[in-house]
């Protein structure tokens, strides 16, 4: 064995945490070894303790007075002069590193400092076609950062940081190195992006789904059928929280419905004895709701069985000709409602008559409004107008779920980027539950199939995580997520959870990552969140997280041989997530003060305002970019 990595001897052993006392010969606390400088002892370094034909690796965890067994604190008069590290696995005589020990070092079994080439031996040898490179070894550049695909698809990861510390470009990366058609001929990964962020990034691999699209630049609008929606689901969505009397009467109308569509048009797989309230059978939901209008708010002429009544003073008149309403017996005028224009049904009684209303006990009055409110509101078009998926008052639609599905996850580009950032706030922790149970039912259902999860599994990488995957929330959400990384491995499912607050995001759903990229991580809570949630215990290495670089990561678990503290490779500039930090102030460079950036940027004579309103009215923040390029090709087909 090389002395000159040698850096002392192993003199206490308790399970996994070994102590070792340095030699005096490295006094100077640094070595050469093939010529290269080493410092003895840094925190997160490995060291690796020969055993026969066997090395037993360890990360350096505490260094000095601190790593000196408590028995030996008082007799020791070099007490800073001991190491604490844990082990975390072995090579045999081959060369092959795997995790776990199959056996423990003794009292003065040698310990030795691990070189940039036995590095290479554990990091560097391998096969790239089943690794995927994400970058380079801190401090070794020619040593590649190799991530097993395998292990961190199916056994789910997580990227965490602190805001600013790279974490969107560390994403964009490592979808980059996933998404390359060189090694991977039929990647598929789906993107759920709170922010918009990984258009600009990803477009050139990607299809972009999102409510207000840029059609010009090739994306699609985002649409998602609300009668694909399971009952519960679309309760929650249309009307909110309901009674059980008054959800009752919805489900058996909604399954009349389905059963109708069913009748008039054929579904294979669907029959009337396996329908039920929960099968993605088309029915119009404006059908619904005029029903329930006119069960509800009707009024009458004639009192019937325990209808309550008003008193009225005079009839309603409209002002209005008889073109836009029925004529009763009494030439009173009665309109009975447009369905797809969402017109209520207006009654009129008889002049100096009593009203009477309603026998209906059902309590939807509010959320019938409620529900007209949403299918008028242009925001939800999304969801209750979907393009042709849209069912007409019969049930009848242009296109059904598969042509969704595919578009969705199964075109010929490898990475489907869902752009939820026009999703109305309210809706929007429900949409993503939604979208993600979806998904999981379908490759579920699919799992034997050519294009299931089994044959070509599907990576879903969840951006600001803690936004719907807190305790806080107890919505669809956090528990399909929570099945998803309990069950997806067997169905070729993946998760991959971003966020900036790991300690906010259920720990279930954490505890089940097997591998994860902890990038700067400030906060001491987060990081004893990490810490606890890796099966490791390596808090020398999770230590360091408050003082990593940006776009530096520790990457620690079951896709990488051993932990390693990693640069991951950033995409060009131009191809980066659009979540850098605005520059408030910025002189262009040392010899040129003439282009400051941020609030050194004169104030425009004319900074239109109005184009501000116009975006904000539209919910569309390149509504003003559209109609300036309209007014740009009209003027040119002019001349």
């Amino acid at each position: 064995m090389n002395k000159s990595t040698f850096l002392g001897t192993v003199q206490d052993v308790n399970g996994t945490n070994v102590r070792v006392i340095l030699a005096n010969e490295s006094l100077s606390g640094l070595t050469y070894v093939d010529g290269q400088g080493y410092r003895i002892g840094q925190v997160g370094s490995f060291v690796k303790i020969p055993i026969g034909y066997i090395n037993l690796y360890g990360i350096v965890n505490q260094i000095g007075a601190s790593a000196v067994p408590e028995n030996q604190l008082e007799s020791q008069p070099y007490g800073n002069r001991w190491l604490s590290i844990q082990l975390i696995g072995e090579c045999n005589s081959n060369g092959k590193f795997e995790r776990g020990i199959s056996q423990y070092p003794t009292i003065d079994d040698e310990v030795h400092l691990v070189s940039e080439t036995d590095l290479r031996n554990i990091y560097g040898k391998h096969q790239e076609k089943y690794y995927v490179k994400v970058g380079h070894i801190s401090g070794a550049d020619s040593i590649p950062a190799l991530i097993d695909i395998n292990k961190l698809l199916t056994r789910h990861s997580a990227i965490v940081g602190t805001t600013g510390s790279g974490k969107s470009t560390t994403v964009a990366g490592i979808l980059t190195a996933l998404s390359n058609p060189d090694y991977y001929k039929s990647s598929r990964i789906l993107v759920l992006d709170i922010h918009g962020e990984y258009s600009k990034a990803l477009r050139d691999r990607a299809n972009i789904f999102k409510i207000n699209p840029d059609i010009n630049s090739g994306e699609q609008q985002l649409l998602l059928p609300y009668w694909a929606l399971n009952f519960d689901e679309f309760i929650a969505l249309a009307f909110g929280e309901l009674d059980p009397k008054d959800k009752g009467a919805l489900a058996e109308k909604i399954f009349l419905l389905k059963k109708k569509s069913l009748k008039n048009h054929s579904f294979v797989g669907v029959t009337e004895d396996n329908l039920s309230v929960d099968t993605p059978i088309p029915f119009s939901v404006h059908k619904l709701w005029l029903y329930f209008h006119r069960l509800v708010f009707s009024t009458h002429n004639d009192a019937g069985t325990n209808q309550k009544f008003e008193e009225i003073d005079q009839p309603f008149v409209y002002g209005q000709t008889s073109e836009d309403f029925l004529i009763d017996e009494n030439k009173n005028p009665i309109q009975l409602g447009d369905a797809e224009k969402v017109i209520p049904p207006l009654y009129s009684g008889q002049v100096a008559k009593k009203i009477y209303l309603s026998a209906s006990t059902l309590n939807l009055r509010r959320p019938l409004d409620s529900l007209a409110s949403k299918l008028r509101d242009p925001r939800f078009n999304f969801l209750f107008k979907p393009g042709n998926w849209k069912p007409d008052t019969d049930g009848n639609i242009t296109h059904d779920l598969d042509s969704l599905f595919q578009a969705w996850i199964g075109s010929d580009k490898p990475i489907s980027i869902i752009d939820l950032s026009g999703v109305p706030i309210s809706i929007l922790n429900s949409i993503i539950g939604i979208l993600l149970r979806l998904i999981y039912d379908f490759l579920f259902w699919a799992r034997d199939l050519s294009q299931g999860g089994k044959n070509r599994p599907l990576l879903i990488v969840m951006e600001e995580a803690h936004n719907y995957l807190n305790d806080d929330f107890k919505g669809l959400a956090s528990s399909i997520v929570q099945r998803v990384v309990k069950e997806g491995r067997k169905y070729g499912i993946g998760a991959m959870i971003v966020s900036q607050r790991p300690s906010e995001i259920n720990s279930t759903i954490l505890s089940q990552c097997g591998t994860f990229f902890a990038l700067r991580l400030s906060n001491a809570t987060d990081r004893g969140h990490i810490s606890s949630s890796i099966s490791d215990n390596l808090e020398g290495l999770t230590n360091m997280l408050p003082i990593l670089k940006t776009g530096e990561a520790i990457i620690i678990g079951e896709a990488v041989q051993l932990p390693m503290r990693t640069n991951i490779h950033a995409p060009e500039k131009d191809r980066r997530p659009d979540s850098q930090d605005p520059i408030v102030y910025e002189i262009g460079s040392p010899y040129d003060s003439t282009f400051p950036g941020g609030w050194g940027i004169p104030m425009e004579q004319d900074p239109k305002y109005d184009e501000l309103i116009q975006a904000w009215r539209a919910q569309n923040p390149k509504i003003v970019a559209d109609s300036k390029m309209q007014e740009i090709k009209k003027s040119k087909k002019d001349i």
